[in-house]
């Protein structure tokens, strides 16, 4: 009997140092989500599955030595898998000769890389929907297709002078729309 005793206060101990756990990593946890994950029903979702995996996790026998850097190791994992589930794939991807790809994180990098890569492509693509065509044009033209503006001015029958200051504006108009982006990613 004396047993079965001491298993039970076993049990409770660890149920209580799993709680303490989850109750004191909650916030932080979840705000990291919420701010890489902009749907707050799907952040949700993502720290449930966290949590999920952190009481499975807590009874196998091998014990977890750092919850914390644990959790956030599955949350990151998580939010990849999520993110590569929902990823719109009509972008293309740049040339691994082009400027902008060298900017861009290199996604066998590993999975934050791979997700942050993702993001700021999605961003991009955005940002780039929103310039007027014939700035996007060039832009895409020349940054991501590798074209000189040589080329595109004979193309089009436009001057290189024009081109050059479309392109400059749509420089502009990028950095000025992607900053509040990267100002996130630094944070």
């Amino acid at each position: 009997m004396e047993t079965t005793f001491s298993l039970d206060a076993v049990m409770a101990d660890q149920d209580h140092r799993l709680a303490a756990a989850i109750r004191r990593e909650r916030g932080r946890l979840g705000s990291f989500i919420r701010r890489r994950v902009p749907d707050p029903d799907e952040a949700e979702d993502i720290l449930q599955d966290v949590f999920f995996e952190f009481v499975s996790a807590w009874r196998l026998p091998d014990p977890i030595e750092q919850v914390g850097a644990w959790l956030f190791q599955v949350a990151r994992n998580r939010i990849v898998d999520r993110f590569r589930k929902h990823r719109e794939t009509s972008f293309p991807e740049a040339d691994d000769d082009s400027r902008l790809d060298l900017l861009l994180p290199d996604p066998g990098a590993g999975p934050e890389a791979a997700y942050t890569r993702a993001l700021l492509l999605d961003a991009l693509k955005t940002a780039l929907d929103e310039l007027p065509e014939n700035q996007r044009a060039v832009f895409i033209g020349h940054e991501l297709e590798g074209r000189s503006f040589k080329a595109m001015a004979d193309e089009s029958g436009t001057s290189i002078n024009t081109l050059l200051g479309r392109k400059r504006l749509a420089v502009r108009q990028l950095r000025a729309r992607l900053q509040t982006f990267y100002d996130e990613l630094d944070s």
